[in-house]
């Protein structure tokens, strides 16, 4: 006998089948890495309701496992085997989507969120794909830098609004009337993390997103011309949040208020700065943030 299931005799209750504890397993371990990798996340996705905060932590999880992939190598790693793993996590994914089993706790457990929400191959291919660019691509230009937003970014918005309307008797007309709102909100919060990791991007990953970016003479010009953009994602993006089902709409709207926070905090910090450091919002402002959209209710 198990330790869960001892535990589960002594309160009175009846052991859970032994696949059912595997699942719940594996949503906490998707639940850790979210909690230890992403603080602001965390505290957002805290406002949604179950079940959508569970497809969404997991959704977000194996995000997280691929980035670290691709963003933080072993010592004595290399690219050749940066690139082994992210395919090695690609195809079990894909296992796990046919089979609805992995042995990959955070994997199993985006599978379930996959296969509950509708989320297909169409959002995890170009997923993969934007993470292997990051194997292979040092600087972007117009194009690839529209792809990359769009594996990386774009498509976790969809992921994410797929499990918003679980729920929603019209899922998939809502689905199409929201998804480019979805899109941009994706697409604004990379851009805001590619501005606030400039430094650590260009200097110790060796990357440059922003097409035709000259991070040594990066100017206010560039820093307004870039956040120009971001707060057009944003604004397309505050028009599709409320029209989300309430389980989700005060977390979507308390992240866009943490990301939009940032872009100001970008706005008023001189290139110079933003060039050797990474801007944050100090957590007295973001819980002040969460409390004022707290105090809106669910409108």
């Amino acid at each position: 006998m198990s330790l869960a299931e001892k535990m589960a005799v002594r309160r009175g209750r009846p052991a859970p089948p032994p696949h059912e504890l595997y699942d719940e397993v594996a949503e906490a371990a998707a639940d850790l890495v979210i909690r230890r990798y992403s603080t602001s996340f965390g505290l957002a996705s805290r406002l949604l309701a179950p079940p959508v905060r569970t497809h969404v932590r997991n959704v977000y999880a194996l995000v997280r496992v691929a980035d670290e992939i691709v963003d933080a190598p072993r010592p004595d790693g290399d690219v050749a085997g940066r690139d082994a793993l992210l395919t090695e996590l690609h195809t079990e994914v894909g296992r796990a989507l046919a089979t609805g089993h992995s042995a990959n706790l955070v994997v199993h457990a985006f599978a379930r969120t996959a296969r509950t929400c509708g989320i297909d191959t169409e959002l995890i291919d170009p997923f993969f794909a934007s993470m292997r660019m990051d194997l292979e691509w040092v600087e972007h230009d117009e194009a690839s830098f529209a792809a990359y937003v769009h594996g990386s970014a774009e498509v976790i918005g969809l992921m994410c609004l797929r499990a918003f309307l679980l729920e929603v008797p019209d899922a998939q007309a809502q689905y199409q009337r929201l998804r480019h709102g979805a899109m941009r909100l994706g697409a604004a919060f990379q851009k805001i993390n590619f501005l606030r990791d400039l430094a650590a991007d260009h200097d110790h990953l060796g990357r440059s997103y922003f097409p035709g970016l000259d991070v040594d003479h990066f100017d206010a010009a560039t820093r307004d011309r870039l956040l120009d953009d971001i707060d057009a994602d944003l604004a397309v993006a505050a028009g599709a949040i409320v029209h989300l089902p309430a389980s989700s709409r005060r977390a979507v709207r308390a992240a866009h208020a943490l990301f939009g926070e940032l872009a100001a905090r970008l706005r008023r910090t001189p290139p110079a700065s933003i060039r050797t450091r990474r801007v944050r919002v100090p957590s007295p402002r973001k819980a002040q943030l969460v409390a004022l959209v707290l105090a809106r209710g669910a409108a």
